[in-house]
This record gives C-alpha cells, sequence and structure tokens, in this order.
C-alpha cells in the first residue's frame, strides 16, 4: 500500500509541477547541453529509490558552479529519466536530465 500512495504523490508532484511551469507566459527555459547523472541509496521499493535519487541530482546540480539552485528543479529539466537496477538492500535508481532554468 506505501508504495502505491507514493507513486501517487510522486505522479501528482510531476504533473502540479508541469502545469505550473505551462502556466507561466513567456517564461522560456534554458537547458544546458550537459547531462547530470546522480545514484540514490537502494531502497526496497523502486518509487523510494527514484525519490532518492532525485534528491541526490537535485543536490548535485544545486552544487554545481556551472549550475547552482536555478537549474536544479527537476520537474523542468530536459530529457529526465531514471535508469534502476537490483542491488543490495533492494533497488538503486539513478537520476539522469538536463538541468533547465526559468
Amino acid at each position: 500500500m506505501r508504495a502505491t500512495g507514493s507513486a501517487t504523490r510522486l505522479k501528482l508532484a510531476v504533473v502540479a509541477g508541469t502545469a505550473f511551469a505551462l502556466a507561466m507566459p513567456g517564461a522560456a527555459l534554458t537547458c544546458s547541453e550537459e547531462t547530470v547523472q546522480a545514484r540514490g541509496e537502494p531502497s526496497r521499493f523502486e518509487t523510494v529509490a527514484k525519490l532518492k535519487a532525485r534528491g541526490n541530482w537535485r543536490a548535485h546540480v544545486r552544487a554545481h558552479p556551472k549550475f547552482g539552485p536555478d537549474y536544479a528543479n527537476w520537474s523542468i529539466a530536459a530529457s529526465a529519466d531514471y535508469s534502476c537496477a537490483d542491488a543490495k538492500g533492494g533497488t538503486a535508481c539513478t537520476a539522469i536530465a538536463r538541468p533547465c532554468r526559468h
């Protein structure tokens, strides 16, 4: 049950973030050509593993001197995706995306 609730919340967050980005008239995105990858800690649930990876991706982008906090929004990142695999302790995912800013 928990994984389903988490998956639903994740989907709602993505939809809300996309709707917010689309609702901003004239808000053109500036996206990096560079792809950033960040691996999360393993989890028993893939949804949680993706959340951990996405959190690490955001932290990595924020700390990167080329990007910073303006680029750390996963909801508007270009080509955002995950790569997940079985690992000791469950599933481990890597978040992969090109950082963008408004």
